[in-house]
């Protein structure tokens, strides 16, 4: 695996980082036209391509949620939390040891932050945000961390009330958006629409606040630019939510890069939260695999351990055509997925063993090509992933690979297990109807 030097910082680098932030003004229009409807709205969504139900839940009920205008110095013994340098310290080698899947470790220190600042939401929402970070690499899958994270986030919710009531109406609006727009992802995530909707509109609430203040935090700069770049890509992928569209500000996706990137330079405790939504959107939107495997270098350089970080690297590496770094992310993936390592979970070890697949059939070497295909469709059933595209194509490799090898029996088998999971108009599906015609001929 190619790795950055400690020492060293790329250009590329120092424009990366981030925090919570958001737009103010779409909110009471947003609220009367998706949630409103409820009935067509999840109509509209429900037609959408399952990759893309998370960002668009995210855009409408979670992407407003995070900004939140700010004012004063930068004070060390400010009783706003955000403003305080001190916590910041304290808080810095807990929020490494989290983003490297170092949990426990991370949750030890948030706990005595907690017993610090235990009357304010920050610690809660960092041992919340820790939780998610454990659920990450189980993808879409259902874990034993979901009620611990949204236990987290309740408690932030209840001291945030306080906060907002009694001390500083800014900060505690500010956490109060905050929990609820995570737990609005998670809802997203697990496919529970109205449950993400409801904490959207929870979030919305609290956005106005403070809205005419000139001067904001670097922590509040992500939310704007998500905002910005979803707001133009969502009508451009998906023109049927143009209507929809129209209530809210025009966005543009080069600004919202910008916006990304600036926060990236000045912000601490979103900061790696900023990186992981740009190496998404340069993988996956943008198709800028330059920039974005510079960012999956730096992150999984910084965070060794972070599984999901060194995916997203090996997955880059392997469309660039680098082939052997590739081969070396994913096998070190599932030496850790072996020995058990925390964070290295089934998820994670389908996208590795699929990928191996088809750089060892790409080589010719149809053994262990075969094996790793086997291991995805295996890996797969365990995530609870057998509906996603991996699995269908892992099966349709194996046919290929049976084909070659001359077991047409076989072949026959894994393309009609093919065809029985997937849809008629699904590309493997038709693939797969193809080579059952050619073997019979």
């Amino acid at each position: 695996m190619s790795k950055l030097s400690h020492g060293t910082t790329p250009t590329f680098v120092k424009i990366y980082n981030i925090t919570k932030r958001s737009w103010s003004k779409f909110v009471e229009i947003t609220i009367k036209e998706v949630l409103i409807n409820k009935k067509d709205s999840f109509k509209i969504v429900k037609s959408i391509d399952l990759k893309y139900h998370y960002f668009l839940f995210l855009f409408f009920s979670f992407f407003l949620v995070q900004a939140q205008s700010w004012t004063g110095e930068l004070d060390q013994s400010s009783d706003v939390l955000l403003k305080n340098r001190y916590v910041e310290i304290e808080a810095a080698q807990a929020m490494f040891d989290m983003y490297n899947m170092d949990f426990d470790q991370a949750e030890r220190q948030f706990k005595y932050l907690k017993k610090q600042y235990g009357w304010h939401p920050l610690p809660d929402f960092l041992l919340g945000l820790c939780y998610w970070w454990r659920l990450v690499p189980q993808g879409e899958m259902g874990s034993k961390w979901d009620q611990l994270f949204l236990a987290q986030m309740d408690s932030a919710q209840v001291k945030a009330h306080r906060l907002y009531d009694e001390v500083n109406q800014i900060e505690g609006a500010f956490f109060l958006a905050a929990a609820y727009g995570f737990q609005g992802r998670l809802y997203a995530d697990r496919g529970q629409y109205l449950k993400a909707s409801l904490a959207g509109k929870n979030a919305l609430k609290y956005l106005n606040i403070g809205k005419d203040e000139e001067n904001f935090s670097p922590e509040l700069l992500l939310g704007k630019g998500l905002f910005n770049y979803y707001a133009q890509w969502i009508p451009e992928h998906y023109p049927m939510l143009k209507p929809i569209m129209t209530f809210f500000p025009k966005g543009d996706k080069s600004v919202g890069i910008a916006q990304l990137k600036e926060t990236s330079r000045n912000a601490f405790y979103a900061r790696t939260e900023a990186q992981y939504y740009l190496l998404r959107i340069l993988y996956e939107e943008e198709q800028n695999l330059s920039e974005a495997s510079q960012l999956a270098a730096y992150l999984t350089n910084l965070y060794p351990n972070n599984s999901y970080f060194q995916s997203y690297y090996g997955r880059i590496l392997y469309r660039l055509g680098k082939q052997s770094e590739s081969i070396a992310v994913f096998e070190s993936i599932l030496e850790r997925i072996h020995a058990e390592q925390e964070g290295y979970e089934y998820n994670t070890a389908r996208y590795a063993t699929y990928f191996l697949g088809n750089i060892w059939k790409a080589r010719g070497d149809l053994t262990k090509s075969k094996k790793y295909f086997k291991e995805s469709v295996k890996y797969a059933a365990l995530a609870n992933a057998t509906e996603k595209g991996y699995y269908f194509y892992s099966l349709l490799h194996l046919g290929e690979i049976a084909v070659l090898e001359k077991e047409f029996d076989l072949a026959l088998q894994y393309f009609k297990k093919v065809r029985k999971v997937t849809g008629r108009k699904h590309a493997v599906n038709r693939s797969a109807k193809e080579k059952m015609k050619e073997i019979e001929h």
